[in-house]
């Protein structure tokens, strides 16, 4: 089981943390911009599995999990209240770990299931290489860490 509470502890250090839509966990050696790799991939001069090297020291727990579970390319999506990501699908399959999230409001929309994933400490893996969209009915933030696997 995940400990949400002590990975929100941990990001609350996070000076970018509720303030962007998307913040790199894992850089490219060399690289230690929070932003690079967020959106696009087909814009970067890195391959996603290149994407290993923690950038946040202040999150040990975290970047143990992301380890543990073998993720790449992890970032925090934060999802601003009444909002949706556009209908698209990804090259690979992701893994989400909910961190704030409002049960009824926040789901994702795969192919024609409805899915919804309470930040109750399990991780989420989600073949998003199905056309699919987040959809964020609620008044607050919902904030997931994904990374592929």
């Amino acid at each position: 089981m995940i400990n949400i509470e002590r990975i929100k502890r941990e990001l609350s250090n996070n000076p970018y943390y509720g303030k962007k839509s998307q913040i790199m966990l894992q850089g490219v050696v060399g690289q230690t911009d929070p932003f690079y790799g967020t959106g696009k991939i087909s814009q970067l001069q890195h391959e996603e599995k290149e994407f290993i090297r923690p950038i946040f020291d202040s999150c040990p727990y975290l970047n143990g999990v992301i380890k543990e579970l073998g993720m790449y390319r992890t970032r925090i999506l934060t999802l601003g209240p009444k909002s949706c990501y556009s209908y698209h699908s990804d090259p690979t399959k992701r893994i989400h770990i909910p961190i704030e999230t409002h049960l009824i409001a926040c789901f994702m929309v795969i192919g024609e299931e409805v899915i919804r994933m309470p930040a109750d400490g399990n991780y989420y893996v989600i073949d998003t290489t199905k056309h699919h969209t987040a959809v964020n009915a609620d008044i607050n933030p919902r904030v997931h860490i994904v990374g592929i696997i």
